[in-house]
């Protein structure tokens, strides 16, 4: 694996910042945000003078019960191509459901259970088989802890990366997280993963808030995340480092300080091995000799599914929390994803704020709206159907701003087949014209 250094998360945003920050090795940018045949200018410039990017994906819900979609598995590797990237990664989590279609528009854990690996091992391989570069993984943060877990976070990723040799991406925030809402030790889960595989390793900052830690990546990295960092340098020296930031961008200098602080912990700690490789070892074959443990039967991928859905539905769709799961947490999460969808809807469509009246006024009509009404098909139309619902009711009450959104929505919704509300906008158009 290549020596990729200390590196920034690249944003739209922070571009100019980023292209001036001292020392920069690399960055990370999402790989849904950008499109291989017209790629920023400023990650053209970057490349030019010789600074790696790698893709990071946050869509492919490799976790989930379903097999990876062809179509984003092309789409991931299309854009390491493009970036000529050493690697891509993605997450351990399930983001959707297929039956019921629901979208939670987050990264959410999956169960560590047995029918949980068996199922990841699989998409991992099918992943790996569809790719043009080497796939890592990242351990999340969550919430939220599932009933009878048969394994823990250090044995999971420990026979996922023997069964499938794939490389990991350590999140040290998310460790800590981790700590602070399910119990977890940091320095447990570093004393029992193949350090060997290791990619390169995720910081960010969040806030704690009513005794459970929010992973924001919108706040400063604490020391307390530092620390799990200096945790990990002790036991090896990793190939690369990221600092992550996504959204409450600080000025320039407080983003090349958090670098420093990075640079001073990976300075600072003892002399140790670099992350090698992951290869065949003792005890530590890439693939098990056992043929039930190499993949995972459709009666298992129905148990995991069923599992998922049922987690998922409590969360976006207001159905029963399931059996076991703590419910004060499954709350806390249901606000919070609810609290994070309006927040993007409002990003995609700044318009939407705009026409209702402010920040407040339009939060205030989207989790309304978003009470019972769970994502299927992505932001984008997640703010179409917003609109359909506020013009279905008659609102916004003011009248010239009823006329603004449904302008809004009848420049976005295409040749969408008319339904009633379809209807009911051009009438309204047509008498105030």
């Amino acid at each position: 694996m290549a020596h990729l250094g200390v590196g920034i998360g690249w944003r739209p945003e922070i571009a100019d910042a980023v292209e001036r920050l001292p020392g920069l090795d690399w960055v990370e940018v999402v790989a849904e945000n950008i499109c291989p045949g017209h790629l920023p200018e400023a990650l053209l410039r970057l490349r030019e003078r010789g600074t790696r990017v790698v893709p990071h994906g946050v869509s492919l819900g490799i976790g989930g019960a379903d097999r990876p979609d062809p179509a984003k598995l092309a789409a991931l590797g299309e854009r390491a191509v493009a970036l000529g990237a050493p690697l891509v990664t993605e997450h351990i989590a399930f983001v959707r459901t297929s039956s019921p279609v629901l979208e939670a528009g987050h990264l959410l854990p999956v169960p560590r259970t047995r029918d949980a690996l068996d199922v990841l091992c699989e998409n991992v391989r099918i992943a790996q088989d569809a790719l043009p570069v080497p796939l890592a993984l990242e351990n999340i943060a969550a919430l939220i802890s599932w009933p009878g877990e048969e394994l823990t976070e250090a044995q999971f990723l420990t026979e996922l990366v023997e069964r499938t040799g794939v490389r990991l991406l350590i999140d040290v925030a998310n460790l800590h997280t981790n700590r602070v809402n399910r119990g977890e030790d940091p320095a447990a889960v570093l004393d029992a993963i193949p350090l060997e595989a290791l990619a390169y390793v995720h910081v960010a900052g969040g806030v704690e808030r009513g005794g459970v830690w929010h992973d924001t990546h919108a706040h400063p990295v604490p020391p307390v995340v530092l620390d799990v960092l200096a945790a990990l340098r002790s036991r090896v020296d990793p190939p690369g480092v990221l600092l992550e930031r996504d959204d409450d961008f600080p000025p320039e200098p407080e983003l090349a300080g958090e670098l420093a602080a990075i640079r001073a912990v990976l300075t600072a700690g003892p002399a140790s091995a670099p992350a090698a490789p992951a290869a065949p070892g003792p005890g530590r074959p890439v693939a098990s000799p056992d043929p039930h443990r190499d993949g995972a039967d459709e009666a298992t991928r129905t148990r995991v599914g069923l599992e998922q859905a049922a987690l998922l539905s409590a969360l976006v769709a207001g159905t029963p929390v399931p059996e076991g799961f703590d419910r004060q947490r499954i709350r806390v999460q249901a606000r919070a994803l609810a609290a994070k969808r309006a927040g993007v809807v409002a990003r995609l469509a700044p318009e939407l704020p705009a026409i209702l009246g402010g920040e407040e006024a339009y939060r205030t009509a989207f989790l309304a709206y978003a009470t019972g009404r769970p994502m299927t098909a992505g932001y984008r139309r997640d703010a179409l159907d917003f609109a359909e619902h506020l013009l279905i009711q008659d609102l916004p009450a003011d009248p010239a701003a009823r006329r603004r959104l449904t302008a809004w929505w009848r420049d976005r919704a295409g040749a969408r087949p008319p339904r009633r509300v379809a209807r009911w906008a051009r009438a309204l158009v047509g008498r105030a014209a």
